[in-house]
């Protein structure tokens, strides 16, 4: 008799169905895994024979064999205890025949056969649901993330998705004598506050307005002045500004962060609603930014998915470091190559730097400037590549503060102020490109090729400004399309339809520091 017991491996974001076989016969005493398991899957025998343990059932002295289909690609995760327990179960006779047909099941077993949580259940169940499974068996942990998928209307909310604490539990369930109940999907978390508000900055008018532009634009932002002048609390209030996400977005979210283990920090066992907020520290490698490693997981870029990366003391970063940011900031996304893996994340996320000006921080200062001014502003400045400045939409220098500024009352605009701003400029850009087929934009930053050419029209006078300065500045290809794109930013937080040249003349005073 052979049992057969569907699950999934991930590849990424994308499920790839595995069919857990499991046959008990005479010969060699054991239990045998093929099908190319990791060493964490050959581990899954001593877990469920600890589990079986626990609940009192004893494996018989015969040879159990499980093969792992499709045999020619390599498995690997915890996941795997749980079809293969309910595989012997079955072919125990423990639970009924038919209690494993038609069931996509995935859990990790811990030797008092309780379930403990596994990373990527939220896209796992989105595929099993869209490829027509209609019983799901996860973690209690898991369950309210899997049941996003299970009630999805665009995929038919016909699947039913059973959080199981335990084996026990289990198995009680599918004998019929104490039966559970579905999960209801986990609540939506509200989206977080921002840390402090806008109001809190005194002074640094052009740095907020700045920053307002970027959040209206979803673009990139470049910070440059000396230590406390506020460029950090400037990048921690960003997040208020942006309008949450939306149902799409929100979980396409939850699905990098289910993948990379972090959803039920992040959510609560829900969706993710706020727009991600990452600030790795100057010392984290190329892997941990693009990700990688012996899983392929995803990196800080791809954790920022839909948000903001922000990254403090820019120049701090090593270069290879530094230089892995160019590509995702052109596609959105980031392919992770390896021996093992070939695995793309999605990664469009909003970038946000602050650096000094040098390394001590104070260029330009009469009190505190060093001997070595100005080399050491040009030397420290040449750690940041040309090609990765000109992704830079927006740079801006953020002055030390006054003494005399700190005594100022709070600003009349405060985060909520600004976010209504931000909010009413987003839903015109929203409106623009509905219209649009095959393509799914979200803001003013990801415009390119002819979509530039139909949504930033320039009239005579302000396509020779844009000549000339384009001349002038040594404006690049890329340099030119994302004053465009800044200038249509301005143009729709000013509430007008067509950019005017007020709105060019800011947009490049904006390229230069």
């Amino acid at each position: 008799m052979v049992v057969q017991v569907q699950t999934l491996a991930l590849q990424g974001l994308h499920g790839l169905p595995v069919q857990v076989e499991v046959q008990v016969s005479g010969g060699l005493q054991g239990i045998y895994i093929i099908g190319l398991p990791s060493n964490a899957v050959k581990e899954s025998r001593d877990r469920v024979r600890g589990a079986f343990h626990a609940l009192g059932i004893a494996i018989p002295d015969k040879r159990v064999m499980v093969n792992l289909s499709p045999a020619d690609v390599a498995k690997d995760g915890s996941h795997y205890d749980l079809p293969i327990a309910l595989g012997l179960l079955v072919a125990f006779g423990v639970v009924p025949d038919d209690a494993a047909h038609g069931v996509v099941a995935m859990g990790e077993l811990g030797l008092d056969g309780s379930l403990k949580p596994v990373a990527g259940c939220l896209p796992a169940a989105l595929h099993a649901a869209s490829h027509g499974a209609r019983v799901m068996l996860v973690p209690a942990a898991n369950g309210p993330e899997a049941a996003w998928a299970g009630q999805s209307s665009s995929l038919g909310g016909g699947m039913a998705v059973y959080g199981v604490a335990s084996l026990f539990e289990l198995v009680r369930h599918l004998r019929g004598e104490e039966l559970l109940a579905p999960v209801v999907p986990g609540r939506r978390n509200n989206p977080a506050l921002a840390v402090g508000d806008v109001a809190d900055i005194r002074g640094q008018e052009g740095a907020k307005r700045a920053a307002e532009i970027a959040a209206a634009g979803g673009h990139h932002l470049l910070m440059s002045g000396p230590p406390g002048s506020g460029k950090s609390m400037l990048a921690a209030r960003l997040p208020g500004l942006l309008p949450p996400l939306t149902p799409a977005e929100a979980l396409e979210v939850s699905m990098i962060h289910s993948v990379a283990g972090t959803l039920g920090a992040e959510a609560e066992g829900g969706l993710v609603t706020r727009r991600p907020f990452r600030d790795p520290h100057h010392s984290a490698s190329s892997v941990a930014l693009t990700g990688g490693g012996l899983k392929a997981k995803p990196g800080e870029m791809s954790l920022a998915h839909r948000g903001v990366l922000f990254m403090d003391e820019l120049p701090e970063f090593p270069r290879t470091v530094l230089e892995t940011l160019r590509q995702p900031l052109e596609t959105g996304s980031i392919t992770i190559s390896r021996a093992s893996a070939h695995v793309t994340y999605p990664a469009r996320f909003q970038l946000i730097a602050a650096m000094n000006p040098c390394p001590c921080g104070f260029l330009g200062d009469p009190q505190k400037g060093c001997k070595k001014q100005p080399g050491c502003g040009a030397d420290y400045a040449t750690r940041l590549s040309g090609p990765l400045l000109d992704r830079f939409d927006l740079r801006v220098s953020v002055p030390a503060v006054k003494v005399s500024d700190l005594s100022l009352p709070p600003a009349k605009d405060t985060t909520a102020t600004v976010a209504a701003r931000v909010a009413k400029a987003r839903e015109i850009q929203t409106q623009r490109f509905a219209a649009l087929e095959g393509q799914v934009l979200t803001c003013n930053a990801e415009l390119s090729g002819r979509l530039l050419d139909t949504f930033c029209p320039l009239d005579a006078e302000s396509q020779k400004l844009m000549t000339t300065a384009a001349d002038k500045m040594g404006l690049s290809a890329r340099g030119y399309h994302r004053v465009l794109r800044v200038a249509r930013t301005l143009a729709d937080l000013a509430g007008e339809a067509e950019i005017r040249k007020p709105h060019l003349t800011e947009a490049l005073a904006y390229r230069v520091m």
